[in-house]
């Protein structure tokens, strides 16, 4: 899978308008959201690109919001090296080609799969 090095190479690859409107489950998920498998709509995503740096055995859970915001702020910066970005694929809707990023959480007792739209003027 292709790895996304920089955040210029990030913005380019989810640069382009959509095709159309898409009718997913998605198209809640502006910030990071639960998206369970079964709201998945799985045979209409591509996984095209990963973010996760596979030297990395245990990338940083520091997140990176220098102007206040937070972790499920609308307007919260996507930042390659920091959390969630940096354990995050990502994906683009066939039906639209919108790009969104998703990562899974794991806790003690579950697993969460997190979605947001990969907005390419909140990438730094």
């Amino acid at each position: 899978m292709h790895l996304v090095r920089s955040a210029a190479e990030l913005r380019e690859l989810a640069s382009g308008p959509a095709l159309k409107e898409c009718d997913c489950s998605l198209r809640r998920c502006g910030v990071w959201d639960s998206v369970s498998e079964a709201d998945w709509p799985a045979a209409q995503m591509a996984c095209i690109a990963t973010l996760r740096h596979p030297d990395l055995a245990e990338p940083t859970f520091e997140e990176h919001h220098p102007a206040g915001t937070r972790y499920d702020s609308a307007d919260a910066p996507i930042a390659l090296r920091y959390f969630p970005a940096n354990r995050s694929d990502v994906h683009r809707c066939t039906a639209c080609h919108r790009h969104w990023l998703r990562y899974t959480e794991y806790g003690g007792y579950y697993i969460d799969h997190r979605v947001r739209w990969l907005e390419p003027a909140l990438i730094v």
